[in-house]
């Protein structure tokens, strides 16, 4: 993909889209050459995450293709080797045995070849039915952003680091034809197979329509477009980074990419080059006739379902065979300036890997940060059947919560005091509707939630919180998590996240769990219904001055059930091998 280094506001994604409608060379990125080469002296560690993935200087982007082989989870990456912003891209390697403490490899894919002279971007990777692996990415040809499909086999399949990969000649693979905008096309997904073919989606537009190609080959060397695309949706834009696979209709069990029949839904992602944004829909994989078919009622299209309602993109799922897992990565970009970046020696995260599944209602996905994530909890701290009343918000003391894992259990003892939805609301963005109420402003049933990242006296503070409003037939919860108040710092994009959550209040109960790591906040709320990501770049809050409440500004009083939250120990991150003496794995 074309990574964009800090978020546009919408207008100006929306005029950009109509700059870029011709079928002329897609341009969506800033790109900052006098930085691109500028070595990284100190890095600032003031707003370096501890627990969450990131190469130790430099910028990072899109997790290519996450696999399981041998023992060891891979993790590929798009990567500047020169510089903290986007460019000199190539694919970075890491390995690990629990997806949590990460060792560094040389770089498995760099441009060398004609076909990926001017960049090695995005793609996937396929494990065959003998167990190898390959991946396919995306190569940058020539100066005109020419963009081709190419394929890389490792040199030595006996190696579990797999430290070196080969890109045969007979590459590339997949060509854009005529009817192809050659400048939009890319990211192509993990192949699976079916009635005699493999298959792979490739990113693209078409003027205004987002589409996703789909090719068919034999031997996964010679490929060809089908007639029709797998979906196309009109005025989405450029589609980045999708992302295909099955789901089981029952139980959290992932599946192997080639599976489909009966109880068998399938997911597609696409991540919007327009908005920055991921969504997703749920429906049919038709074999047969090719297409796929998303559930009725699902919206399809910018306003659909999202894996994350925050600071989240270029995804990528893959099935993880040792645990019957679906698992899920993102790219968290940075929120502040390019020459902050500069500063601070880095740029990009990603974010905690999570179990994906369906949910028992077959209408949307729930996500769950991975079990081995609870191996790093440190010191424990409670609070429980703690009332507050309205303007209350109570101290979580005992850890350092500049880096913690906090789960909580709020209740109610009615809906009665839940606000109007207001009519014109359902025309909005949940991130309005936040924008306008607010964490501050009193309510009926909520805002109630946690304060992260919080100085003592409240002068910054970033609160992830839930509202509940009364609409027409039933109750709608807001969850929240705005940025507008976490930092003192200039330069900075402090949005107000949020995302409706499709829940259940019979039992008048809503959970939260927040992963804090110094710049980031990582929510899933109601199990894992709605998941938003914030970065956040206090002044005050940092390190031991950050602060933890929990906190109600509704009349209804809220009664915290449970609360746990957790101190966090660092992992091993990204050491190379080669320094931690013997070539074998780490045996924890």
């Amino acid at each position: 993909m074309m990574a964009m280094p800090n978020t546009l506001s919408v207008l100006a994604l929306f005029a950009l889209f109509f700059v870029l409608s011709n079928n002329g060379a897609e341009a969506s990125h800033k790109i900052y050459p006098q930085f691109q080469t500028l070595s990284v002296e100190n890095v600032n560690q003031v707003h370096r995450t501890g627990y969450h993935f990131q190469p130790p200087r430099n910028w990072i982007n899109d997790p290519n293709a996450p696999m399981y082989y041998k023992g060891l989870y891979h993790l590929f990456y798009q990567y500047n080797p020169k510089g903290a912003v986007w460019g000199n891209i190539v694919w970075a390697h890491s390995v690990s045995k629990d997806l949590i403490n990460w060792e560094s490899l040389e770089p498995a894919l760099y441009p060398s070849k004609w076909f990926d002279n001017y960049g090695c971007w995005s793609g996937s990777a396929t494990i065959l039915p003998n167990g190898e692996p390959v991946i396919f990415y995306t190569g940058i040809a020539d100066k005109n952003n020419s963009q081709i499909q190419n394929y890389a086999v490792p040199a030595n399949l006996s190696d579990p680091y797999l430290r070196e990969w080969v890109k045969p000649d007979d590459n590339p693979i997949v060509n854009p034809d005529v009817s192809v905008n050659g400048s939009a096309f890319r990211d192509p997904t993990t192949a699976w197979w079916a009635d005699g073919h493999w298959r792979i989606l490739i990113g693209s537009r078409r003027n205004h329509v987002g589409v996703a190609y789909l090719y068919r080959s034999r031997d996964l060397k010679k490929w060809a477009k089908t007639k029709h695309p797998l979906h196309s949706v009109q005025r989405t834009g450029m589609w980045e980074c999708p992302d295909f696979f099955p789901v089981s209709s029952f139980g959290e069990n992932g599946l192997d990419p080639s599976v489909n029949g009966q109880n068998v839904k399938h997911a597609l992602k696409v991540s919007l080059d327009l908005t920055r944004y991921e969504y997703y829909t749920l429906g049919t994989y038709d074999n047969k006739k090719e297409k796929y078919f998303p559930d009725e009622g699902l919206v399809d299209g910018w306003a659909g379902l999202r894996l994350d309602y925050g600071n989240f993109y270029a995804s990528k799922t893959f099935f993880d065979p040792s645990t019957n897992r679906r698992i899920l990565w993102g790219w968290v970009n940075e929120s502040d300036a390019v020459q902050q970046d500069t500063n601070k020696g880095w740029a990009g995260i990603l974010s905690i890997p999570r179990k994906v599944w369906l949910d028992p209602s077959g209408k949307q996905l729930l996500q769950w940060p991975v079990v081995e994530l609870e191996k790093l909890r440190g010191h424990n701290v409670q609070l429980s059947n703690q009332k507050l009343n309205q303007g209350d918000h109570v101290q979580v003391k005992g850890i350092t919560v500049a880096q913690a894992d906090v789960d909580v259990t709020f209740s109610f003892p009615s809906l009665d005091k839940a606000e109007p939805f207001d009519p014109k609301w359902a025309k909005l963005d949940a991130l309005d509707v936040c924008a306008q109420k607010g964490s501050k402003a009193p309510g009926g049933l909520g805002p109630f939630g946690l304060l992260t990242l919080a100085s003592e006296n409240l002068e910054e503070f970033t609160p992830v919180f839930f509202k509940v409003f009364k609409a027409v037939d039933k109750h709608k919860v807001l969850l929240c998590s705005d940025a507008r108040s976490s930092s003192l710092g200039e330069g900075l994009y402090k949005p107000s996240f949020a995302g409706f959550v499709d829940v259940d209040l019979t039992d008048k109960k809503l959970s939260l769990r927040s992963l804090i790591d110094h710049s980031v906040v990582e929510s899933f709320g109601a199990g894992g219904r709605t998941a938003i990501t914030s970065r956040v770049y206090p002044t005050i809050a940092v390190f031991e001055k950050a602060h933890l409440y929990v906190f109600n500004n509704g009349s209804e009083t809220i009664t915290v059930e449970n609360l746990n939250a957790w101190s966090m120990n660092l992992p091993v991150m990204n050491v190379p091998i080669k320094n931690r003496g013997g070539e074998n794995p780490r045996n924890e």
